[in-house]
């Protein structure tokens, strides 16, 4: 008796499992950008709140920068090569949605706030970044090292310095993540997908 007790409850186990997944995979949502990634991501453990300064020095949080899908980018405006190939490729990407009708905010997140002031990043944003489709850049910075920390872990984003602090001895993993305008990471691009 005891076995068929058993075979019933593995049963309803299976069974539950097998239409919580047909469910789940049947009902996806599509949205504007599902055709814009590869993979998929799951929970929102990427990302986070955090408080960063502007180019005009003024103190913004994600609800201030992430109010549409946007593209978000780490990089430092004194790297010598990959970054300003980086910006390049992202004023590409907006370019091409916007061609679809698609409307994305590229944000450029400094990982060398020490360096990259306000009135720094104004001037590198001016000279590399013209708003693509009148789509304006955000370029911000942490106000601190800690909150630089902060924003890299949540991103799970990897920055080494040299010990000879020059600026070319700064590396950092190519990403670009792909957030919807709730702050949730849709997608994440890398060197391996471009």
């Amino acid at each position: 008796m005891t076995r068929i007790y058993a075979g019933i409850a593995v049963a309803g186990v299976v069974a539950f499992l097998g239409t919580s997944a047909l469910y789940v995979l049947t009902n996806r949502a599509e949205d504007d950008f599902t055709a814009c990634r590869r993979g998929q991501i799951a929970g929102g453990d990427i990302g986070g709140p955090f408080t960063l300064v502007n180019t005009k020095g003024e103190t913004v949080t994600d609800k201030d920068v992430l109010t549409k899908p946007s593209l978000v980018y780490f990089g430092y405006t004194f790297c010598p090569d990959v970054c300003p190939l980086d910006m390049m490729r992202n004023v590409d990407a907006v370019q091409l949605l916007a061609e679809q009708g698609l409307e994305v905010t590229p944000v450029f997140i400094t990982i060398d706030p020490d360096r990259d002031t306000p009135a720094v990043m104004r001037d590198y944003a001016g000279d590399r970044a013209k708003p693509v489709a009148d789509i304006p850049w955000a370029f911000v910075a942490p106000a601190s090292r800690g909150e630089l920390d902060r924003v890299l872990e949540g991103f799970e984003q990897d920055v080494t310095r040299a010990a000879t602090g020059d600026s070319r001895e700064l590396s950092h993993v190519l990403k670009v993540f792909l957030v919807d305008g709730g702050g949730w990471v849709r997608e994440i691009y890398s060197t391996s997908f471009l």
